[in-house]
């Protein structure tokens, strides 16, 4: 089949990859250059990047308006395909392909509806995660599912990882589902369930509330770890908490109240301790976090976020 195919960040690259190798990719659409690190070079998107490694022709705009619908519209696909390109199809470029367009989305819907499924979905402590290929709709990931699939994850996996794991799973899984939409033999079925709404996360998001539980507050640091980022404050400067883990035999700890080891610091939570590894404190490049609590020279109870 031709197919046009819409994405940005790196977990769009592996169905990328996938349908280059079975299907005719008549275009990729993805989001301009953006200037990234703290020299600002502009730089393309990692679809923009995989497009071209390609050969593939690229369409590289921040919505999809008149011109980029005229110009899509124009490469005559049969099927649109869409993973976490960063904006909305609508009419008349939704029912262009005779098939239309379907999305991957990064969780079991209707489950997570929105911008940050995984984030969220760890953020909430759910016990499983999973992939769906759907049929986009005018509605937010609301049409009807083709396809979907749990996906175990590694013990403590981090949003990155997480996302990560789904994006090669759910790859194979666009695959298949193209395969059927192409022999005819794919059907749709109406979404079950009560949804749920996953909306772009924010720095605020990232705040760590150590008067939680332990299981609470890790939930919470895989759920925002590498982005918007885990962090808390000390004398009023943001503690970037960069990697951590709950505490095994931990001593006991008032909720913020920090203690250092050999190799981590310890920070006290409602029922226990999380162990923290590595940190970045305001001002500074990240760091072992037990250097940086040498490095207080303490002779006080230190807490976070108070």
């Amino acid at each position: 089949m031709r197919l046009v195919f819409a994405g940005t960040p790196a977990a769009a690259v592996p169905t990328l990859h996938a349908l280059a190798a079975d299907h005719e990719i008549v275009g990729v659409v993805t989001r301009p250059d953006a200037p990234l690190g703290r020299k600002r070079v502009l730089t393309p998107s990692p679809v923009a990047s995989a497009a071209e490694q390609l050969g593939l022709p690229v369409i590289r705009t921040a919505r999809l308006d008149e011109d980029a619908t005229a110009r899509i519209t124009a490469l005559d696909a049969d099927l649109g395909v869409i993973v976490a390109y960063g904006g909305i199809v609508r009419e008349p470029l939704l029912s262009a392909p005779p098939h239309g367009w379907i999305n991957l989305h990064f969780s079991l819907l209707p489950a997570w509806r929105g911008a940050a499924p995984v984030q969220r979905a760890l953020i909430a402590g759910d016990a499983e995660l999973g992939v769906s290929i759907f049929q986009l709709v005018p509605a937010l990931d609301a049409g009807d599912v083709f396809a979907m699939r749990a996906v175990p994850l590694p013990d403590g996996a981090t949003a990155e990882v997480a996302l990560g794991v789904l994006a090669a799973d759910g790859a194979e899984l666009t695959r298949e589902v193209v395969a059927g939409i192409s022999a005819g033999t794919a059907s749709a079925a109406p979404q079950v369930g009560e949804p749920t709404l996953a909306p772009k996360l924010t720095l605020a998001d990232g705040l760590l509330d150590f008067t939680q539980s332990t299981s609470t507050v890790f939930a919470r640091y895989r759920g925002v770890t590498p982005e918007p980022g885990a962090h808390s404050t000390l004398d009023g400067a943001r503690l970037k908490i960069l990697a951590a883990s709950p505490a095994s035999d931990a001593p006991a700890l008032e909720p913020g109240e920090l203690q250092g080891t050999k190799s981590s610091v310890l920070i006290g939570t409602a029922d226990g301790a999380l162990e923290v590894t590595r940190v970045q404190p305001a001002g500074k490049g990240a760091m072992n976090a037990a250097d940086w609590w040498r490095g207080l020279h303490a002779e006080r109870t230190v807490r976070v976020g108070a």
